[in-house]
């Protein structure tokens, strides 16, 4: 006889979630610390600056190179508390937001909605950056340090409770959610499409016959290209992100310390393109679809 399979409870599908982003980070992280580099290398310049790393595989070669294993992992301990609780609600909290949308419309909880579906990924994302914001900030400035080829604004932190401790020491609490509207507006974008993506092309490759339901084949697939539409609908929301994140800061007379470069994303995007052209808002895109799709 078969057996029925009873949809994941919020608790079990967070737990899930964040133990699968994990470890799928493990692998993907120095894909993130490529990527990150890329988007800080030539900030602002005209004509791209000096150019110290080619692409993703040369950042990687050179990273290995000059600072080894431990050059490629930077941020490792911080993306893996980041992805608890990104990825954790994201996938926790997607079903129920999806349904709870579903039923607000006037539809079948079970029913499945491209505008909902959306809804419901973007409102997760955003719910998992906030959540997640302090973790993603020194993540993105750890993996930006490097003692042998920096680029970019250079942060140096002993570890993760040392970056946390010297921001909240400089800043107080403020600091700690430096850049939160970017990783909003990022999360946002990504979640927007991810899922809907995913189970997009999943169904239709099933229906269609061309792949098997619950074959490594179809996940695979649907796995790729929900990444690159991840990739193409995130990546300047992403740039941005980082970009605030790592941009140095100045303390004004009122005591409020603020960014030197950017207001607010929307202000990092408008002088990237102004100054780079629409490829800045798309530096380091090949390793941002090389750590997306594992987590996807």
């Amino acid at each position: 006889m078969a057996t029925q399979t009873r949809p994941l409870s919020t608790a079990e599908g967070f737990i899930c979630g964040g133990f699968a982003a994990c470890t799928a980070v493990t692998f993907s992280n120095p894909a993130e610390v490529a990527k990150t580099r890329l988007q800080l290398q030539g900030e602002l310049a005209r004509n791209g600056g000096v150019k110290v790393y080619k692409g993703a595989l040369d950042v990687l070669a050179k990273t290995w190179k000059n600072e080894g294993f431990r050059g490629l992992q930077r941020g490792l301990s911080p993306a893996y508390v980041y992805q608890i609780l990104l990825n954790g609600s994201r996938l926790g909290f997607y079903e129920p937001f999806r349904r709870t949308c579903n039923r607000i419309v006037g539809h079948s909880p079970t029913e499945q909605i491209a505008a909902t579906s959306v809804a419901a990924g973007a409102g997760t994302g955003i719910v998992g950056a906030c959540l997640g914001n302090p973790l993603f900030l020194i993540k993105a400035r750890m993996q930006a340090y490097s003692p042998a080829l920096p680029v970019g604004t250079q942060h140096y932190y002993k570890g993760p409770v040392d970056a946390l401790a010297t921001i909240y020491r400089a800043e107080k609490f403020r600091g700690l959610v430096r850049g939160i509207d970017a990783a909003m507006l990022r999360t946002a974008c990504g979640s927007a499409v991810q899922l809907p993506t995913y189970n997009w092309t999943k169904n239709h490759l099933t229906q269609a016959g061309i792949t098997s339901t619950g074959s490594v084949l179809t996940f695979l697939a649907s796995s790729t290209v929900s990444g690159a539409c991840v990739c193409l609908a995130m990546q300047p929301a992403d740039t941005a992100l980082t970009r605030m994140y790592n941009q140095p800061t100045q303390r004004l007379a009122s005591g409020k310390m603020v960014g030197l470069l950017y207001k607010n994303p929307f202000d990092c995007l408008w002088k990237t393109l102004k100054t780079e052209g629409p490829f800045g808002l798309y530096k380091g895109s090949t390793a941002h679809f090389l750590r997306i799709a594992p987590h996807t």
